[in-house]
C-alpha cells in the first residue's frame, strides 16, 4: 500500500456542493447567449469542467463566443453565485484528521482562484491548506492537469508517488493521470459511479470517513 504525503484536492463537488450558485450562474451567462433548456438541473454537467472549452465543444460558441458567454456568467457568480455553497457532511473532520496525520493538504482547483480562496475562508477551511492553486482566470490555467501540475511544482516537487488527487469527475482522474500521480474518486459528489469507474481512479469513496481511511491505512 502506498503512502501518500501530499493529498491534493478538487474543490467543486468534493469539498463543496456549489450547485445552487453555479446552476444559477450557468443560466445566466448562457441565457444571455440565447441558449434554453428544459430543465435548469441539465445545466449540472457543467460543474466540474472548464467552462471556456466545455461551452465551444457542447454549444458550437466560437472563442470569441465562449469568453462573452464566461463574462455573462462571471458577472452573476462574482455577486451572488460563489456563496451560494454548502459544505459536505464530513469535510471539515476530514481535512483535519488528515492535517493532524501529518499529511500535506493542497487545493488543486479549474475554478478561479481568488473565488476558491474566498470559498475556503467562508467557511473556515483554509486553515487546512497548505497551498491553494486555481486557475489565473477562466480561460487560463483552468484545465486540471494545468492546475495540478502547478500546484505539485509550488509545493517543491515531492514524489509522485507520495500525492494523490480528491475528486468528484472524470476530469480529475485524467488530469492526475497526465501529472504522474495516483487519484482517488468520490462518489458523494457530481459524477455518476459509471463516470467515476471507468474514469482511471485507484479506488472510490462513498464518505468522507473512507476517503480517510484509504489516505491513512
Amino acid at each position: 500500500m502506498k503512502k501518500y504525503d501530499y493529498i491534493f484536492f478538487d474543490l467543486d463537488g468534493t469539498l463543496t456542493n456549489p450547485e445552487r450558485g453555479l446552476i444559477e450562474s450557468f443560466a445566466y451567462g448562457l441565457g444571455k447567449m440565447g441558449i434554453t433548456w428544459k430543465d435548469k438541473r441539465d445545466l449540472k454537467c457543467f460543474i466540474g469542467p472548464p467552462l471556456y472549452t466545455e461551452w465551444q465543444e457542447v454549444y458550437g460558441f466560437t472563442p470569441e463566443e465562449s469568453s462573452r458567454a464566461l463574462d455573462f456568467f462571471t458577472e452573476y457568480y462574482q455577486i451572488y453565485g460563489w456563496w451560494d455553497n454548502t459544505v459536505y457532511d464530513g469535510v471539515d473532520q476530514m481535512l483535519s484528521n488528515l492535517k493532524n496525520s501529518g499529511k500535506k493538504i493542497i487545493l488543486a482547483t479549474s475554478k478561479p482562484e481568488k473565488f476558491a480562496r474566498k470559498i475556503l475562508k467562508l467557511f473556515d477551511l483554509d486553515k487546512y491548506f497548505d497551498f491553494i492553486a486555481g486557475a489565473i482566470a477562466d480561460k487560463i490555467r483552468d484545465k486540471k492537469w494545468e492546475v495540478l501540475s502547478y500546484a505539485i511544482e509550488s509545493v517543491g516537487n515531492p514524489p509522485l508517488e507520495k500525492c494523490i488527487l480528491i475528486g468528484d469527475r472524470k476530469f480529475d482522474a485524467e488530469g492526475a493521470r497526465i501529472c504522474g500521480i495516483d487519484s482517488l474518486g468520490v462518489l458523494y459528489g457530481h459524477g455518476s459511479y459509471d463516470e467515476l469507474s471507468e474514469a482511471g481512479f485507484v479506488t472510490l469513496a462513498e464518505t468522507t470517513d473512507q476517503v480517510v481511511s484509504y489516505i491513512l491505512q
